[in-house]
């Protein structure tokens, strides 16, 4: 069995595995670690399940993800259902801050927008709306924008990853502007690469971070 064949099986297997997915409705397709998925699921918050289940397998080096959300009649909305339902999903955050982020709903796609102090507050925002009924897509345009010295970012962000369990100090490296950040080196996985760029993130006085993280 080649080395795409061997991927799709153990993409195929951990998609199964995974119980918030359907794996009958979805395709999968792997070329030199690339895995296209394909098929369609119930929801956004399936569609996104499904894409994290298939990134963090061994091997995988990118994932194109072509599902397509496919609403039960059920639970079809309107579009100013969902931006209610979003917006007191939001209100009943508290890692959210009040009126911080907008909520525009476009025949069931959602559009956030606003500013916030940190990324975790950007990602809860996107969790918040993700697993909503009605919805079938998400544009995150929320800006992360902290009032804090970012001259020491470099060096929190390094010292933070060598902390890890996942990484040498030398496997990745760093360069920071201003709060602006981007990643080199190599990591393993997907899940790694994923797993740099949240500590990256999590870093005080981050506005931005890019990867140019070599998988594999």
């Amino acid at each position: 069995m080649g080395n795409d064949s061997k991927l799709k099986k153990a993409v195929l297997e951990e998609l199964s595995w995974e119980p918030s997915v359907t794996a009958a409705h979805i395709g999968v397709a792997a070329h030199d670690g690339v895995i296209t998925l394909s098929g369609h699921v119930g929801s956004y918050a399936e569609k996104h399940a499904a894409e994290v289940a298939a990134g963090r397998v061994k091997g995988v080096r990118a994932v194109a993800e072509e599902i397509e959300v496919q609403l039960p009649s059920q639970t079809t909305r309107t579009d100013e259902e969902i931006a209610a339902a979003a917006i007191q999903r939001m209100m009943w955050d508290s890692s959210i801050p009040d009126d911080a982020v907008k909520v525009k709903v476009e025949q069931g796609w959602v559009t956030l927008t606003g500013e916030v102090h940190w990324f975790f507050q950007k990602e809860a925002a996107l969790h918040d709306v993700r697993g909503l009924w009605g919805v079938i897509g998400v544009s995150d345009q929320v800006t992360v924008r902290p009032h804090l010295d970012t001259s020491s970012i470099k060096t929190a962000i390094i010292a933070a990853l060598g902390r890890s369990w996942f990484f040498d100090p030398d496997t990745v490296t760093v360069h920071a502007h201003g709060g602006k950040v981007r990643l080199g080196g190599t990591a393993r996985s997907m899940n790694e690469e994923r797993i740099a760029l949240s500590t990256a993130w999590a870093t005080p006085g981050v506005t931005s971070v890019e990867s140019d993280i070599h998988v594999g």
